[in-house]
């Protein structure tokens, strides 16, 4: 599978971490920033995700800020992207098999590193359910479709 990580400066030992793991579980991965702790700007690495995504570079992303709410804002601003924050595997499955997320948001100052590898192991294993599911995301698209 390939993964696009994005972080800011509080999520980027997380994401480093992350990358590493994942790169040894044999999926190809593309790390995207930051990659130290100087302040930056998470709407910039948050956006860098989600066009990854978006585009079809990524099968899947996740981001990792302080604690993974305004990342996960600033993902979700493209229409193409359902990102998910969560602090537990059991949210991230759901969110697979309910809402269809392809981007997973994680907290760095609120989970440590073993949880934060269960929530991406359950996001990544997990398939979307379908069915009546389905309708729920095709009516999210047209949310988009019925603004313009």
């Amino acid at each position: 599978m390939r993964i696009a990580l994005a972080a800011d400066h509080a999520g980027y030992l997380l994401k480093d971490e992350l990358v590493a793991w994942l790169r040894e579980a044999g999926h190809a991965v593309t790390d995207l920033g930051t990659n130290g702790p100087e302040s930056v700007d998470y709407p910039e690495f948050g956006t860098k995700l989600a066009t990854a995504v978006a585009s079809g570079d990524a099968d899947r992303g996740v981001v990792v800020c302080g604690s993974g709410i305004g990342i996960s804002i600033a993902v979700n601003r493209n229409p193409q992207c359902r990102c998910a924050r969560v602090d537990d595997p059991l949210s991230a499955a759901l969110a697979r098999e309910h809402n269809d997320a392809n981007v997973l948001a994680l907290g760095a100052r609120l989970i440590g590193s073993d949880m934060a590898k269960a929530c991406v192991s359950a996001f990544l294993e997990t398939n979307f359910a379908g069915g009546r599911h389905q309708r729920r995301i095709d009516q999210l698209s047209n949310l988009l479709e019925d603004s313009d």
